[in-house]
C-alpha cells in the first residue's frame, strides 16, 4: 500500500508540474545534462536508498521529472566519475549526499578520487550548476571544509519531523512564479552553522511555533542560491520524505534550480543572506 500511495503522489504531482511548469514544452531548447550523484558515506536517507538494482525513489522522480522538462538525468552513487573527463559530458551535478565523499562509507560505492573536489569545482566555475538537495549540507563538513562555503552551509542538527512555515523571498527566481508565498511542508528540517553570507535567500524558514530545537532561534535561509566563479550553485533544505520528493512544491523548487543551474533561465543573485536573515548562523570572517 505504501508503494501505491507514493506513486498517486507522484502522478499527481507530475500531472500539477506540467500544467505549471514553464520548462515542460522545450521546444527548440538543448536537453540539458544532469548528473544526480547519491552517495551516503554518512547516514543514508531512505529517499536514496536503493534495494538491489531497483532505483531509489528520489532517482525514479527526478528522472521522470527530468524527462518531461528537458533534462537527460543520470544517477550514480560511483565517486569516480569526479574528474575532468567524467564530469565534461553534463551541465550541472545534483547532490544527495552525505558524509566524507572520498571514502566509500555506508553503501560501499566507491568514494571521489582524491583530486575529485578539485575536479567538481573548477567544473561548475567554468560556467556549470551545482544543485544541492537536503542532505547536501550534511556532506565533506569538517572544520575548514571548502565544501561547506561552496554551497553555502553545514548541517548542525535537527529534530523530529514537523510542520514548518518558509516565506519565498525571492518572487522573481524564475520558475518560482507560480509558488505559494508561505510553504507549509511537515519535514525533517535542518538547522546550520557556518552559512555563506554572499548567498542569495529565495525562502526564507521561520521558526514560529515549532518545538525544540527550534524553539526560540532566529528565521534562517531554507533554500538559496550563489556564484561561483561563472558557476551557478542553488541548494535546499527541502526533501526528507518521500512524500515531499514527490509533492509538485518540491519539484517545482528542483526544476527552479535545474533551470537556473544548467542555464535555461536567467538570474542574477544578489547577497541579501544579512538583510533578510540578520541572526542566522553565518561563518566567522
Amino acid at each position: 500500500m505504501r508503494s501505491r500511495v507514493f506513486v498517486s503522489l507522484s502522478v499527481c504531482g507530475l500531472l500539477a508540474l506540467a500544467a505549471i511548469s514553464p520548462a515542460a514544452a522545450q521546444g527548440n531548447k538543448p536537453v540539458r545534462k544532469v548528473l544526480f550523484f547519491t552517495k551516503s558515506s554518512g547516514f543514508q536517507h531512505s529517499v536514496v536508498a536503493r534495494k538491489g538494482d531497483q532505483p531509489a525513489w528520489a532517482e525514479v522522480i527526478l528522472k521522470q521529472v527530468g524527462a518531461w522538462n528537458g533534462f537527460e538525468v543520470t544517477c550514480t552513487k560511483d565517486g569516480s566519475v569526479f574528474t575532468k573527463d567524467g564530469l565534461a559530458p553534463y551541465d550541472a551535478v545534483m547532490f544527495y549526499t552525505t558524509g566524507n565523499l572520498l571514502d566509500a562509507g555506508t553503501d560501499k560505492q566507491p568514494g571521489m578520487p582524491a583530486d575529485g573536489l578539485k575536479a567538481l569545482y573548477e567544473f561548475i566555475e567554468s560556467g556549470k550548476g551545482f544543485v544541492g538537495l537536503h542532505t547536501a549540507t550534511d556532506t565533506l563538513r569538517d572544520p575548514g571544509s571548502t565544501y561547506t562555503p561552496f554551497v553555502g552551509g553545514a548541517f548542525k542538527t535537527h529534530g523530529a519531523q514537523m510542520k514548518a512555515k518558509h516565506t519565498l523571498v525571492e518572487t522573481k527566481f524564475p520558475g518560482l512564479e507560480n509558488c505559494p508565498a508561505t510553504i507549509e511542508l511537515l519535514d525533517e528540517w535542518y538547522m546550520f552553522q557556518n552559512m555563506n553570507a554572499d548567498m542569495d535567500v529565495i525562502t526564507l524558514q521561520s521558526t514560529d511555533g515549532m518545538a525544540a530545537p527550534y524553539a526560540g532561534t532566529p528565521a534562517y535561509p531554507s533554500t538559496w542560491c550563489r556564484k561561483q566563479g561563472q558557476g551557478r550553485v542553488f541548494a535546499t533544505s527541502f526533501g526528507h520524505r518521500e512524500d515531499v520528493v514527490a509533492s509538485p512544491i518540491y519539484e517545482m523548487i528542483v526544476l527552479a534550480g535545474l533551470n537556473w543551474a544548467t542555464g535555461n533561465t536567467q538570474y542574477e543573485p544578489k547577497t541579501n543572506a544579512k538583510e533578510v536573515a540578520p541572526n542566522a548562523p553565518y561563518a566567522a570572517k
